[in-house]
């Protein structure tokens, strides 16, 4: 380095700032290079064997029937499964109705008018206890409190309920994180022009972070339609068209696990084109929140 100080020659200079490929220095970047190419690697491996397996064994199946008529009686070929398709979006449109206002609202309230007292670091930290909870408890907690009790029974309200539960932390979190990284000054300029604080954060704030918080959306939407446990204890399960909200109901989650373990090839060809589906379902809603998050958010 001192020889570099020394001399004024261009060509020297060029020279010494050429990568040396023996270096050890060079030689620890191209093994470390490797070793997080093969990690990569590694993990999306999984993902892509996944996605074939299930197109491989789902795509025979696809054919108009599948979307428009009800499955067949147990071991009879033909049939679809436009019930637990109906099922599912009706289940997931409930679930996204009750816990968007509530998760944005709280998120909103943590974000901007809590100033970062007890209650918001405890209500920060039971959103993070509640996103770690397995599904299957939200589920019991549902079918504890909406079915055994009689007030909703096997029904698409009560399996839209404990979706929510399981939405309602992914949509506190990234609402949350979205409303904090909108710049300061963005508020300061409003309060500076007389804007009160509500009306700040509802025409300012909250339109700079839309971006975000629809990403939260749909990674919840995304999570909640491929979801089991809750809806067998709540939504349970029926082979016929959606009768009400307030009546069990097919969804495709649960039709996959029903039709799985059954011994006819018929319906197990229907589990794999209902798996199909959810794994379309989850990449879209995947996909639309990567695109939202490529946005501004401010």
């Amino acid at each position: 380095m001192s020889d570099l100080n020394n001399t004024n020659d261009p060509r020297a200079i060029r020279e010494s700032l050429k990568k040396k490929p023996k270096s050890p220095r060079t030689l620890f970047g191209i093994i470390m290079t490797g070793l997080a190419g093969a990690c990569i690697t590694i993990t999306v491996i999984p993902l892509f064997a996944v996605i074939i397996y299930v197109l491989i064994q789902g795509v025979t199946r696809i054919n108009p029937d599948l979307f428009t008529q009800l499955p067949p009686p147990p071991g009879l070929s033909g049939g679809g499964i436009a019930n637990a398709i109906i099922g599912t979006l009706i289940v997931v449109a409930i679930a996204t109705v009750i816990s968007v206002p509530i998760g944005v609202l709280a998120a909103v309230y943590l974000s901007e008018f809590s100033g970062g007292n007890q209650v918001a670091r405890w209500v920060r930290f039971a959103t993070n206890v509640l996103s770690g909870v397995p599904s299957i408890i939200s589920g019991i907690f549902a079918f504890g409190l909406l079915v055994q009790t009689g007030w909703l029974g096997f029904s698409a309200v009560a399996g839209g309920i404990s979706l929510a539960v399981l939405m309602l932390p992914t949509i506190i979190r990234t609402t949350d994180e979205a409303l904090q990284i909108v710049p300061q000054d963005i508020r300061w300029a409003a309060l500076g022009v007389g804007a009160y604080n509500y009306q700040t954060v509802l025409k300012i704030v909250l339109p700079a972070a839309i971006p975000a918080i629809l990403t939260g959306v749909t990674l919840a939407i995304a999570r909640a339609a491929g979801e089991t446990a809750p809806l067998i204890f709540t939504a349970l399960y029926s082979n016929f068209w959606p009768r009400g909200l307030l009546e069990p109901i097919a969804t495709l989650s649960v039709l996959v696990y029903n039709f799985a373990i059954v011994p006819f090839a018929p319906q197990q060809q229907l589990a794999w084109a209902g798996s199909l589906i959810l794994v379309l379902l989850v990449l879209t809603t995947s996909v639309l929140a990567r695109w939202a998050t490529r946005q501004k958010t401010y």
